[in-house]
């Protein structure tokens, strides 16, 4: 009996292998197809983005720079002297009016000199009222001469006066003849002597103009360099000051930047057509000076193709107010802001057109690239002048998770529009203007 179990169990060992293995390589085609996997629908992803719409800009690019004023006046001692005089309101910072008698110099030594040169010009008077009753006496001597030597000659002829007489008579007209043009030599000699104390005397008087200094123009004291009682020299700086009628700023700006904008107003369009805008940082607000372009600098800086564009802001001290806008002083560190006239463009954050691509989003709701060309940019703001055209959705989302042809949800982002269309506008200040 256990043999027989043995056997069964034998048979049933090597049947049930060989059974599965003909079982395996008939069903082996019907395996070959896997089963069809279930579809999973991602959810399309948010993105950021500006609808693009025409807004009003002002085209401008900014420079910056130091004020420096319009005009600087230096007091030179042109006489030496003693100071005797100060005006009470010279000293560093002070403001004086145009006229102001700054400062006076001893002049009793020019006095003197000046009453020694009228009385020379006294004593010429009286010797040449001397030497003109001289001539009136030695002019009729001269002629009563000449007659003499007439009647003389007139009775040689005749053999009635002898050559001793008549060569006495020459002899006396000679010494009258004589006598008149000594008196008018010297006559001459003082009209000469008095053009030379003329001159002297002249000289005297514009040296005693200049012992006194006054201001020319209205002026902002900057050095005070001379003191009641110190005796100063010729050629010595008293006081350095800077007009306060208007003040400059030569800011420097890239061609490349300007160029732009005069291609945007037309032929013919310069620098001088721009109007000008200077802008100071202050605590809590931003502070702003009217000016105009005054002149170009004629140098150009080889390493940041760059220029200086020299603007002016008039009566900078006369519009300055306590705790809103000091006055323009010298080295204040500004920024000027050349501008054209208004226009209605296309804008977008400047990161978003980068390299000239941009993302869009289109009507399927995918991402697609575009090719765009920037006009120019302001700041942090590209002004579009192809590719992107009215209605367009920008894409402003980080590009690293923005792919081309992936499904994304447009959402707008208000706060960023509003910003650069503030900005594209001058009413906003854009990053990294420059």
């Amino acid at each position: 009996m256990s043999a027989l179990i043995k056997g069964i169990a034998r048979s049933l060992a090597v049947a049930i292998p060989v059974a599965l293995g003909a079982l395996t390589v008939a069903y082996s085609e019907d395996l070959k197809t896997a089963p069809a996997a279930k579809e999973v629908k991602r959810p399309p992803t948010a993105v950021r983005v500006v609808t693009m719409a025409p807004v009003e800009i002002v085209p401008r690019v900014s420079g910056y720079g130091t004020v420096t004023p319009a005009r600087e006046w230096r007091a030179v001692a042109r006489v030496e002297g003693e100071v005797i005089e100060k005006a009470d309101g010279l000293a560093n910072g002070g403001v004086i009016p145009g006229g102001t008698m700054l400062l006076r110099l001893d002049d009793a030594e020019l006095q003197l000199s000046l009453a020694q040169i009228d009385t020379q010009l006294a004593a010429l008077d009286v010797k040449d009222q001397t030497l003109i009753a001289s001539l009136e006496i030695a002019t009729a001597d001269l002629e009563l001469s000449r007659t003499e030597l007439a009647r003389q000659e007139t009775l040689a002829d005749q053999g009635v006066a002898t050559q001793v007489r008549l060569d006495s008579a020459r002899r006396a007209e000679l010494g009258a003849r004589a006598k008149v043009v000594e008196v008018e030599n010297q006559l001459a000699l003082n009209a000469a002597e008095r053009e030379v104390l003329k001159a002297q005397r002249a000289t005297v008087a514009r040296s005693l103009d200049f012992t006194k200094i006054a201001a020319p123009y209205d002026i902002r004291i900057a050095e005070v360099a001379a003191e009641l009682g110190q005796v100063v020299t010729r050629n010595q700086t008293l006081v350095t000051a800077e007009g306060i009628e208007a003040a400059e700023v030569a800011a420097q700006f890239s061609i490349g930047r300007i160029g732009p904008i005069l291609r945007m107003m037309g032929d013919g369009a310069t620098v001088h057509d721009l109007k000008a805008r200077v802008r100071l940082p202050a605590p809590g607000h931003l502070v702003t000076w009217d000016a105009k372009v005054d002149r170009v600098g004629e140098a150009l800086d080889p390493r940041t193709q760059s220029t200086a564009i020299v603007v002016r802001i008039e009566d900078p001290y006369g519009q300055a107010e306590a705790g809103k806008r000091p006055p323009l002083r010298r080295n204040t560190f500004v920024e000027v802001i050349l501008m054209a006239p208004k226009r209605q463009a296309l804008v977008a954050p400047l990161d978003a057109v980068r390299g000239g691509q941009a993302l869009v989003v289109s009507a399927e709701g995918t991402l697609e690239k575009r090719a765009v060309t920037v006009g120019f940019a302001i700041g942090d703001i590209a002004v579009v002048s192809d590719g992107l055209a009215e209605g367009d959705k920008l894409v402003v989302t980080d590009p690293s998770i923005a792919v081309p042809g992936m499904a994304v949800k447009a959402v707008e982002d208000k706060q960023l529009l509003a910003q650069i269309t503030a900005a594209a506008g001058g009413q906003g200040k854009p990053k990294g203007n420059k």
